[in-house]
């Protein structure tokens, strides 16, 4: 990697793994690879930014409000954390996206610092000019996330044994991947990230 990269970790969350109100099947399988996707950014001493979704008890991305899913990630609760077993290093930067209750929230680049800067501007003042993404759910944000950046104008390569989908519809997030590359990111696995960093 020859521009500076910056690795992004979309909503890894109870909700979204085994036990959760919307769990993704095996969803807690991405949470090995993403960590030692962390260990190789921190090395690297590369930023590292966590998305979360963060939904008001009432939005129209809820089921009985008529959106499409089940209620999840609700600001506050058990469900909303990030999985016990993520190893977020410190200084993470935290995005929280899905607090409009209007919006479904599905990109990372919709997710708000704590300070109200965007992703898009906290990547620019970082300088990172490429991202590496992992997390859930592949179908859903991390191919809105993934196809944000590319609009962006970013780099943009997908680890794609640290991603993992809800495939609602059969197959769907074997899609996603082909739709990922299609656009024009590259996919990748957690080691072939560490060749890609020259690390050992």
């Amino acid at each position: 990697m020859h521009d500076k990269a910056a690795l992004i970790i979309v909503d890894v969350q109870n909700d979204f793994c085994p036990g959760g109100t919307l769990p993704v099947p095996d969803g807690d399988r991405v949470i090995e690879p993403v960590n030692r996707a962390i260990k190789i950014f921190v090395a690297a001493g590369l930023p590292i930014l966590a998305s979360r979704d963060w939904h008001p008890r009432v939005t129209k991305h809820f089921r009985e409000f008529g959106g499409v899913w089940p209620a999840h990630c609700i600001q506050g609760t058990e469900g909303a954390a990030f999985h016990p077993s993520l190893r977020l290093p410190e200084g993470t930067l935290l995005l929280t996206k899905g607090i409009n209750p209007e919006l479904d929230g599905y990109s990372a680049f919709e997710g708000v610092a704590s300070d109200g800067r965007m992703m898009a501007e906290l990547l620019r003042e970082l300088e990172v000019r490429e991202l590496v993404i992992c997390g859930l759910a592949t179908e859903y944000c991390v191919l809105c996330t993934t196809l944000e950046a590319l609009r962006n104008g970013f780099k943009v390569t997908v680890l794609t044994d640290a991603v993992a989908g809800v495939d609602i519809i059969a197959g769907a997030s074997a899609c996603a991947v082909e739709d990922i590359k299609s656009a024009g990111a590259q996919v990748a696995s957690v080691e072939e990230l560490r060749t890609l960093f020259g690390l050992k």
